[in-house]
């Protein structure tokens, strides 16, 4: 019995050893499987998240504060025309930034929601820096604009409740008659009465017209751009004004001949400042001097007449350039200031617009000035001055005559131009816009 359970045990063993080896695979397999079961599902949720973030990084762009000008690099940002959340579309201006020169439009370079703002308006900006971010989306998936909440209905005032009727208290009875008084005595006569001493005038007080006040403004980045430059214009140039006076008379009667074919055949208003772009043109082929600039110890002539004009703005003074005056018409001349104008009154003067200029004209006779120094443009040499045209007496062959009269200016940089060649300008503007005539010669 003993021997055959001994002789037993190696089967059962074998046995046992046969079951687990078949067994094994199974438990294997089942534990294989759940593993890799549980790497092919992470594999592909990672990947669907990593595309997911993927697109949304996509869709989002940090737009930087833009190149302005090789000599500005920084500026202030003056107005968020958008707030975080806003939609906006593209091309749409985000942000103004102020500049020394111009104020400077940030657009943005798609439609999408602002979801980041990195400055406050006042502060400063450099460019390059990152400005905001936006995430691009179409129109139809910008945020609907929350409805208005309805208004509280009002509540219905609570009926007040009528009085309780009260019972009328019962009339008290009526006292009986009091018995007649004894005749009184006649009262001593009254004494005269001691008038009180009258108090003193009241000092009469000044009337009040209102507060004296003062309010302080901080100047814009233009505003002190252009205080630099004048002030630097004053202490660098030698500068020396000199004055003539122009009979407009001729230049009227061209003005009024023509007018009316310039505006119907070429769209064109003449007006005087052509005239005085192409007179200074003529006066600079007699005396080029006017048109050079100093440059250290050389004096540069250029073979170009690039014409500032001084244009008012509400921000203050700009001077965009009229470019190649020298190969301009009357016509162009009015195209190209129609232009200026129209940028100047929609604030879209650019950096570009303003850069280079070799001479500059101030009309200071648009706001009725009759007499001005103005001040160089540096690094310009001379500057124009025009003023209001006036009816006044002048002396025509002996005879006393009425005529429209304006007076004109010159100021110079004596280092560079000299009182002669400064009044010989003068005089040939004043040949060409008297006689318009010289002018095609």
């Amino acid at each position: 019995m003993f021997a055959a359970r001994i002789a037993a045990r190696p089967a059962l063993r074998l046995a046992a050893a046969s079951a687990v080896r078949a067994a094994a695979p199974r438990a294997v397999a089942a534990v294989a499987v759940v593993p890799a079961t549980a790497r092919l599902v992470s594999a592909g949720a990672l990947k669907t998240l990593t595309a997911v973030q993927a697109r949304s990084y996509a869709d989002v762009v940090t737009v930087k504060v833009p190149q302005m000008a090789d000599s500005i690099s920084e500026g202030t940002l003056k107005t968020w025309h958008k707030k975080v959340g806003d939609f906006v579309k593209a091309d749409e201006e985000v942000a103004t930034i102020e500049t020394d020169k111009i104020d400077v439009a940030v657009n943005a370079p798609a439609s999408g929601v602002i979801v980041e703002q990195f400055a406050n308006e006042e502060d400063t900006v450099v460019v390059a820096a990152d400005l905001f971010k936006l995430e691009k989306k179409d129109a139809s998936e910008a945020p609907a604009a929350a409805a208005p909440a309805p208004a509280a209905p009002k509540a219905e005032a609570a009926p007040v409740a009528a009085p309780a009727p009260v019972a009328a208290a019962p009339a008290p009875a009526a006292a009986p008659a009091a018995a007649p008084a004894p005749a009184a005595k006649p009262a001593a006569a009254p004494a005269p009465a001691t008038p009180a001493p009258a108090a003193p005038a009241a000092a009469v007080q000044p009337a009040v017209t209102g507060a004296r006040t003062e309010e302080r403004v901080k100047m814009s980045r233009m505003r002190l751009r252009i205080a630099e430059r004048l002030k630097e214009s004053q202490n660098t140039a030698a500068s020396l004004t000199t004055f003539n006076e122009i009979d407009m008379s001729n230049i009227m009667e061209f003005r009024n001949k023509y007018k009316d074919a310039a505006l119907k055949e070429h769209g064109v208003k003449l007006g005087f400042m052509s005239a005085f772009v192409k007179a200074t043109t003529y006066a600079m082929k007699h005396v080029p001097v006017v048109n050079a600039r100093i440059d250290g110890d050389h004096t540069v002539y250029p073979s170009f007449v690039d014409i500032s004009v001084a244009v008012a703005t509400p921000k203050g003074l700009v001077t965009p350039v009229l470019r190649d005056c020298q190969n301009m018409s009357f016509l162009d001349v009015e195209r190209a200031l129609a232009d200026m104008a129209a940028k100047a009154r929609d604030n879209k003067i650019s950096i570009e617009d303003m850069a280079g200029g070799t001479f500059t004209i101030s009309n200071g006779g648009v706001f009725g000035s009759m007499f001005g120094t103005p001040i160089i443009n540096m690094p310009q040499s001379a500057i124009l001055g025009m003023h209001a045209v006036k009816e006044r007496a002048v002396v025509v062959n002996g005879k006393i005559e009425i005529r429209p009269v304006m007076y004109v200016c010159l100021t110079y940089d004596h280092r560079l131009i000299d009182g002669r060649e400064a009044t010989t300008f003068l005089m040939k503007l004043k040949e060409a816009i008297e006689d318009p005539r010289r002018m095609l010669l």
